[in-house]
């Protein structure tokens, strides 16, 4: 069965500076359908600051053909065994909106244990160049929305140059995470989201995009001193 994996982890600056130009992940390795490498920020923080663009902190999507061949290259890989070193979360498609190159989407869908259930979502955008800066004016309320949301257990947003963004949140339901889209959560201007996606049909900001729902089943490591940010008795349950 096929599997996906977020990884955050920290890097040396140098292979960070590497890893801007170039995937660290080769396209061959076994077992490997598709990653992409992001450098991570800070879901709504300034433009121009220190902790928009985090170029060591490394955010890793990958799919593979199974957990096995996941194993094998955190394991035997140079990279991989860097990566094991940092945080990740494995889990299992459960819906898509949109579309995006690279990854090819399961027919089998997961389901949820139940409405109680933890649930993750990752977005990834092939920006336009030209509609970066509005983007900039209604993403950003967006992601201090998610940031700041009570339903959401840990978010951040990633970038890999020249135009790919994406961002990654775990969300404690999946009822919090859907109001939370469609304006209905009990934070203030709740709507920041839905108006987004008014704007984007409206005219879009991105080549490509898609939304992605998993069901996390397996969780490992740390992440700047945190761990176990999904409740144990909701993992390895791959129904």
């Amino acid at each position: 069965m096929t599997i996906f994996s977020y990884h955050l982890v920290k890097i040396p600056f140098a292979l960070a500076v590497k890893g801007l130009f170039t995937n660290p992940i080769d396209k061959k390795t076994k077992g490997l359908i598709h990653s992409e490498y992001m450098s991570a920020m800070t879901l709504g923080s300034p433009i121009i600051s220190t902790s928009r663009f985090l170029i060591n902190q490394v955010a890793i999507f990958a799919q593979w053909e199974n957990e096995e061949a996941l194993e094998n290259y955190l394991r035997n890989e140079k990279f991989g065994k860097l990566l094991n070193n940092g945080w990740h979360v494995r889990l299992l498609f459960m819906r898509e909106w949109g579309k995006i190159t690279g990854f090819k989407i399961p027919q089998i869908k997961a389901t949820l244990e139940n409405e109680s259930s933890a649930v993750v979502a990752v977005t990834i955008a092939r920006m336009k160049p030209l509609a970066i800066p509005r983007f900039l004016k209604w993403g950003r309320p967006v992601e201090k929305l998610v940031r700041d949301h009570q339903g959401t257990i840990f978010s951040l947003a990633s970038i890999k140059f020249p135009n790919t963004v994406s961002t990654f949140s775990i969300w404690k339901t999946e009822k919090e995470m859907t109001n939370m889209v469609h304006g209905h959560s009990n934070m203030s201007k709740p709507k920041r989201h839905s108006n987004a996606m008014k704007e984007r049909d409206r005219k879009d900001f991105h080549f490509e995009f898609t939304t992605l729902r998993f069901k996390p089943i397996s969780e490992f490591g740390m992440w700047k001193g945190q761990q176990n940010f999904i409740p144990t008795e909701q993992l390895n349950k791959p129904s």
